[in-house]
């Protein structure tokens, strides 16, 4: 009753806030880019999907949108991207990580014990805010799908695709990345709204021996990454959110890419579907 009851309301809501923030531009957006820097609550609302003032469709029907944090953050990426050297590679992707014991393609040659690499996991697992006993956390087929696509579209011998175990902390933090103008990562996304430096992206919880290890690229490894590419692509959950600072937005995973030396991210604000998500996925890459 409450989602039947939501999307009924929904393009009433979607008319009226269209006419306060959009109402006084009438005349003012034909053929134009907007680069939006929103506030508040604000930083929640897909602006996409507003009313254009001047035809009734939706925004993005006549319009590209771009965000910003902040234009201080604008100004910080203009100044480096006209000192950024052409990278020589296209896409890396990295998908479909090993996150569970049983997982198929471990081989029953999981590692399983009291080891202190065991413990730095479950205090990982703790630190995000999840049960480190009985915890799961289910593979995303479709990121490999997802992956095989995108490199269907790429130069040949200019993309990088890791799955699986190759897909795993080590290779994110590591040079390797540097000299690509797309980097995709298709895995969960962990946020922590209250406390964004325990917010990250999980990749391979387990080595191709079997052995447990720290699978969590969390907000102060992506702050101190050197990832000067045109594109990062979260293709996860909620990758878009993190905790608001007044003057400055939210401060999650985008901002620590973009403090990386990212260009331009594309995140999600909600929770997203596997298999649509990768859909979605091949048509962007493509672009």
């Amino acid at each position: 009753n409450r989602r039947a009851k939501a999307a009924e309301e929904l393009p009433g809501e979607i008319a009226a806030l269209s006419k306060l923030v959009l109402g006084p531009l009438a005349g003012r957006l034909q053929g134009k880019r907007l680069l939006i820097i929103p506030d508040g609550a604000l930083q929640y609302i897909p602006f996409q999907m507003l009313a254009d003032p001047d035809t009734s469709q939706i925004l993005l029907a006549n319009h590209e949108i771009v965000y910003e944090p902040s234009a201080s953050t604008l100004g910080l990426l203009l100044s480096e991207t006209i000192q950024r050297k052409t990278t020589r590679n296209s896409v890396a992707v990295l998908a479909d990580p090993v996150f569970e014991a049983d997982d198929p393609r471990m081989n029953g040659s999981s590692t399983v014990g009291e080891s202190a690499q065991d413990e730095d996991l479950k205090q990982s697992l703790r630190d995000i805010g999840l049960s480190a006993d009985g915890v799961e956390i289910p593979r995303l087929v479709a990121s490999r799908q997802e992956a095989d696509a995108i490199m269907k579209s790429v130069p040949w011998f200019s993309g990088l695709k890791a799955v699986g175990f190759a897909a795993n902390r080590e290779r994110a933090m590591s040079d390797e990345l540097t000299d690509y103008s797309i980097v995709h990562f298709a895995t969960h996304g962990l946020i922590n709204n209250e406390r964004p430096d325990l917010s990250g992206i999980v990749l391979s919880l387990y080595s191709e021996d079997g052995r447990s290890q720290n699978g969590f690229l969390r907000l102060n490894d992506i702050y101190n990454l050197r990832l000067p590419a045109d594109l990062v692509v979260l293709s996860a959950c909620s990758t878009g959110l993190g905790k608001d600072v007044r003057g400055e937005g939210l401060i999650g995973l985008t901002r620590g890419f973009m403090y990386a030396g990212a260009s331009s991210v594309v995140a999600s604000l909600w929770k997203v579907d596997d298999e649509a998500t990768a859909e979605l996925m091949k048509h962007l890459d493509r672009k």
